[in-house]
């Protein structure tokens, strides 16, 4: 039998310049969301909530828009996997721009390039990965983009690594 470690995401060496990851996940977005995120940072705005309100809001056609915070906060999130698993820290997060409206029942994926690679100068146990992410929606249509770098562990740091429990009991048989 082998045993297979709890090691999730990727480590510093695993990234290569040009590299294009499809995050795996794609998330629906419900009213619940955009009315709890929306009601979490006392965002005002009543085109987020108020149909009525939004009605008369020519660019979304007259819909409930989501929060924009709420569409950078899931986009982000479904990059983690494969960007910043095992990021000690974000670094930058820059250049973001709306290029669509989302709304309620969207379903939103994400795609990442990374655009560098390169050893931390005053972290031996890291490096800097850089990338450009966009979000996509159910038809494919880009709704936000931006660039960000993170601080990434190398696997010879040991961080994100052997930290699940060694078994109290001698229990061996999984039957």
């Amino acid at each position: 039998m082998t045993t297979h470690d709890a090691i999730i995401g990727r480590f510093f060496e695993d990234y290569i310049v040009g590299d294009v990851y499809q995050h795996p996940f794609g998330r629906t977005i419900t009213d619940a969301d955009n009315v709890w995120l929306t009601n979490l940072t006392m965002n005002t705005n009543q085109n987020h909530f108020n149909e009525h309100f939004a009605a008369q809001n020519p660019i979304t056609d007259g819909k409930v828009i989501v929060n924009s915070g709420l569409t950078v906060a899931l986009v982000l999130g479904l990059t983690v996997f494969d960007m910043s698993q095992n990021a000690i820290s974000n670094l930058a997060f820059t250049d973001i721009m709306f290029r669509h409206p989302v709304y309620v029942g969207d379903t939103l994926y994400a795609e990442s390039v990374c655009t560098e690679a390169r050893r931390s100068k005053s972290r031996e146990y890291a490096g800097i990965i850089s990338m450009t992410t966009r979000g996509l929606n159910q038809e494919g249509t880009t709704v936000v983009t931006w660039k960000r770098s993170v601080m990434v562990a190398t696997k010879a740091s040991g961080i994100g690594q052997d930290y699940f429990p060694e078994s109290a009991d001698a229990v061996t048989d999984y039957s």
